[in-house]
């Protein structure tokens, strides 16, 4: 197995919620587990003798609850196209190649914008909507997930 598509897999698990994957080629097997985070933990004493307990004064305090509003990311204004698969993401048919689409191009429902490639074969994905390209939200060469926004075609 060749190290670019061992180092895609890696990504491909440590981005995800997957949290083991095995795959079995010709040339032999590779199995990738992703191990939790480690968490320190304070140290433990134990005490044989008996600790005084002595009577203590708690003070009420009352705690407003305010609501915090989690900084969700911007929606990107327009249609979004999102990835129909698992994969590494490509811009052009080739590494030399000049990409599909680029911002503000004008594209047609049906237009191959870019490449999806999925256990060595690439798919070709193809904008659902016509109109214009106002972002590309992903870089050439990174993993993606189902349901990751790719393009924003206004």
């Amino acid at each position: 197995m060749d190290l670019r598509k061992l180092k895609t897999l890696i990504d491909l698990v440590s981005e995800s919620n997957v949290s083991e994957l095995e795959i079995t080629e010709a040339e032999g097997k590779v199995r990738i587990v992703k191990s939790a985070p480690v968490v320190a933990a304070a140290p433990v004493t134990y005490s044989m003798a008996p600790a005084p307990v002595a009577p203590s004064v708690v003070p009420a305090v009352e705690v407003a609850a305010t609501p915090v509003a989690a900084a969700a990311p911007a929606e990107p204004v327009g249609h979004t196209v999102k990835s129909p698969m698992v994969g590494t993401f490509y811009r052009a048919s080739s590494p030399g190649a000049k990409p599909f689409v680029e911002i503000g191009d004008t594209i047609k429902e049906g237009e191959t914008i870019c490449i999806v490639e999925a256990m060595k074969i690439l798919n070709e994905i193809e904008a659902d909507k016509s109109g214009t390209v106002t972002q590309i939200l992903v870089d050439n060469g990174q993993a993606v997930e189902y349901g990751q926004p790719l393009y924003v075609i206004e």
